[in-house]
């Protein structure tokens, strides 16, 4: 866990941190604090595509079972996406074509994926059937070019493509 600003210039010191450890260290799982949303972060520490990272608001750290969750499913290898970050992610920024093609409830879909909910949570969170949230990610898939051939994990490879807006 470490801070996107840290001395001596409190700029981008604990990010650049993070991605020198991870270099060295494949699938480190990392979970980034930082005080504002910037999108180049959320995008940079999942860019290679190895889980284990997460982005929260220092905010989050005040609700004792978010952080802890956050935690642990970031050192389980999973991701870990503040809301906010998320929300800001969908609305900054030109977008990668391809995720124009979702719905919003697809959108609303795959942000929440982004979050490291399961298909059961985001089906509780959104009042929707898991039958329902496995149909829209097969189509989410699709619309993203994200085949199914059994070499990559489809949910990270969406949630990738969801970060890596430019």
């Amino acid at each position: 866990m470490i801070d996107v600003r840290m001395p001596p210039d409190q700029s981008d010191e604990g990010l650049r941190a993070a991605l020198a450890a991870r270099r060295e260290t494949p699938g480190l799982p990392v979970l980034i604090l930082s005080q504002h949303v910037e999108q180049l972060y959320a995008r940079e520490l999942p860019a290679d595509g190895s889980g284990g990272v997460g982005y929260l608001l220092k905010e989050c750290v005040f609700d004792a079972d978010q952080f802890i969750g956050a935690l642990e499913r970031v050192a389980a290898g999973g991701t870990a996406m503040d809301p906010a970050v998320i929300a800001r992610l969908l609305t900054g920024g030109p977008a990668d074509r391809s995720l124009d093609r979702l719905t919003d409830r697809e959108r609303s879909v795959l942000g929440l994926m982004a979050e490291g909910l399961s298909n059961q949570a985001v089906g509780r969170r959104l009042f929707l059937s898991e039958s329902a949230i496995s149909k829209y990610t097969t189509s989410m898939f699709g619309k993203l070019g994200i085949p199914d051939d059994g070499d990559g994990n489809r949910r990270v490879l969406a949630v990738l493509a969801y970060l890596n807006r430019t």
